[in-house]
């Protein structure tokens, strides 16, 4: 490299080279980007990218799952303020059940619905079990490795094939990205009518996710109970979440026009 190239590069002040390691999050900004092609994208070395990243890390602005990163809580919170008027009807009127559930739980529970291959959380009641979990209110997450993404795919035929056809990572030992094998997972929560994602975003988290349905029989929201991945039974749960979500799926259909615009 030309001389006149790389003392350029490191003339950059800090805060411009963190504002293109930002930059070069791009769409994959909620999947996960590794630390070389982040460098690649930003036109910094290896460990100039790094360094950075590390700095981004301790203040919440990226986070890191293995060897992959993505923007972290404190650009989720800036992002949370842009929810559409479908979103903001749509948490309206779905809050009050996901109240009954934590009622019936104790539990965290949480609200969300599907943008494109990701799903955006609407809102979350956090349980008397304080949990390390990676959604937070306005955040968004793949929606392939959350029990919530995965029932809301499971019940959209159009949505899945976008999140298959989509680049997918393993935050986990435990995340499925086989193509075949998620189809396999969404035919099993067709059937069954619930999603479990066991360690699949956060090898400590296990959540069990049921869809609330239009009248048209597609997903409108789903909800989700969180525990921690060691304690956590599904079955245990699955009878008022059913409940919960059909009376809330019955709420919906009474509505005339109920849409999210992701």
């Amino acid at each position: 490299m030309p001389d006149g190239v790389s003392r350029n590069r490191d003339s950059r002040a800090a805060v411009d080279k963190a504002i293109s390691v930002l930059k070069a999050f791009g769409k994959d900004a909620h999947l996960g980007i590794g630390v070389t092609e982040l460098a690649r994208r930003s036109g910094l070395s290896k460990s100039t990218t790094f360094r950075l990243l590390g700095m981004l890390e301790r203040n919440g602005v990226v986070e890191r799952a293995g060897s992959a990163y993505r923007l972290g809580r404190v650009m989720q919170e800036l992002g949370a303020q842009a929810s559409t008027p479908g979103q903001e009807r749509i948490r309206d009127l779905l809050t009050p059940f996901l109240a009954d559930l934590y009622e019936a739980t104790h539990l965290t529970v949480q609200l969300a619905v599907l943008s494109g291959a990701n799903v955006v959380y609407l809102n979350k009641l956090e349980g008397h079990q304080r949990l390390r979990t990676p959604s937070r209110i306005g955040g968004r997450m793949p929606a392939y490795c959350t029990g919530v993404g995965k029932v809301l795919l499971a019940f959209d035929a159009e949505a899945a094939e976008e999140a298959l056809h989509s680049p997918r990572h393993a935050w986990t030992p435990n995340t499925v990205v086989d193509e075949q094998l998620l189809r396999e997972e969404f035919t099993r929560v067709r059937r069954s009518g619930v999603a479990v994602d066991l360690g699949e975003s956060l090898a400590s988290l296990a959540c069990l996710a049921g869809p609330i349905l239009g009248r048209d029989g597609r997903p409108v929201a789903a909800m989700s109970i969180s525990g921690d991945a060691a304690t956590f039974r599904p079955d245990a749960h699955e009878h008022v979440l059913r409940t919960v979500c059909y009376a809330a799926s019955r709420a919906v259909s009474a509505q005339r026009q109920l849409s999210v615009v992701a």
